[in-house]
């Protein structure tokens, strides 16, 4: 074998594995273990860092090092890291302009093939146009709040909400969590004022940069912190779910409620007609929801959607008559 594929053919042997004993190395390479070292040296001024072990069985570790070298990725890994680039620029993190970049150089050196995989996976990201538009937050940021939750230290905000008592002081949290949802970063954090959790916009929120003393980690409820963030953003303290679901009957096919169901379950009873089950925040959203497929509704179950129907009915009805 030529020295530079025998290069190639170890180092990818280094990151298939942690630890690689030297003479089974030797064996897998066809040389000799005096080949095998000067090899290993070769590595080294490559910019790898590679720790050897000493005694009978010694080997040898590919280890991080201060610089990043050049790196080995078989076709896979080669096509999933493509798409994660392509995606990055709708993760709500300010790296569009880096990602690009990154992308180019990857496809730059990759055979036909696997540039041909890529680019066969075409797609266009749908943005709602009538969500809040969002900042995107720094890789900064995001660097600063994951230490914080690694490191469990506090956490200093500049904060302007209006539960805040004083807003030139900073508020003081325990970071557990960074969440993404909706191309959104949130963190999760216990705050130490109204003793209770809070979740805070990443790209709202001025973190100090300076981190506080540790703190001893508490028991997210539901053991589960991105469970219980997306229970808040559905109004619910006791999981991720609706606090409000609620069946009923609708007078169209499961084909027409289906694709505007939602996270809802339906059911298809034949005849025109399907049981759909959805939730939402409150009884009365809840029945708004279901009203608008504008069609009869039947076997409406619990009574606290029944009873919001009625607050509907009559709320409707008084609109209706209002003059214009």
């Amino acid at each position: 074998m030529a020295r530079t594929s025998r290069l190639l053919l170890l180092l990818s042997l280094l990151q298939a594995r942690r630890d690689w004993p030297g003479t089974e190395l030797a064996a897998r390479l066809e040389i000799a273990p005096r080949t095998l070292r000067r090899d290993i040296d070769r590595l080294r001024e490559m910019g790898y860092r590679i720790d050897a072990t000493k005694g009978p069985y010694g080997g040898y570790r590919l280890a991080a090092g201060s610089e990043l070298p050049p790196l080995l990725f078989d076709d896979d890994q080669a096509v999933a890291i493509g798409l994660a680039l392509r995606v990055a620029a709708g993760s709500g993190a300010d790296i569009a302009e880096a990602s690009s970049r990154a992308l180019t150089t990857v496809r730059q050196v990759m055979p036909d093939r696997l540039r041909r995989r890529i680019d066969a996976i075409a797609f266009a990201p749908v943005r709602d146009s009538t969500a809040e538009p969002v900042a995107p937050v720094r890789p900064e940021t995001l660097a600063l709040l994951s230490e914080a939750v690694r490191a469990r230290r506090i956490l200093r905000l500049d904060d302007d909400s209006a539960d805040h008592v004083d807003p030139r002081a900073p508020r003081r949290v325990e970071p557990h969590a960074l969440v993404t949802w909706r191309s959104r970063w949130y963190l999760l954090a216990w705050d130490e004022r109204s003793e209770d959790w809070r979740v805070f916009r990443a790209d709202r929120m001025r973190p100090r940069t300076s981190l506080g003393p540790r703190f001893t980690r508490r028991r997210v409820p539901g053991d589960d912190a991105a469970a219980f963030v997306s229970a808040r953003f559905r109004g619910s303290v006791s999981g991720d779910a609706w606090p409000c679901v609620g069946t009923v009957t609708l007078g169209l096919p499961a084909r027409e409620v289906t694709p505007f169901a939602g996270d809802g379950t339906v059911l298809d009873l034949g005849d025109g007609r399907c049981r759909l089950r959805s939730g939402s925040w409150s009884w009365a959203a809840l029945a708004a929801a279901l009203g608008r497929f504008d069609a009869p509704i039947t076997d409406v179950e619990p009574r606290d959607l029944a009873e919001a129907f009625a607050g509907q009915a009559s709320r409707f009805a008084r609109a209706a008559a209002s003059p214009s």
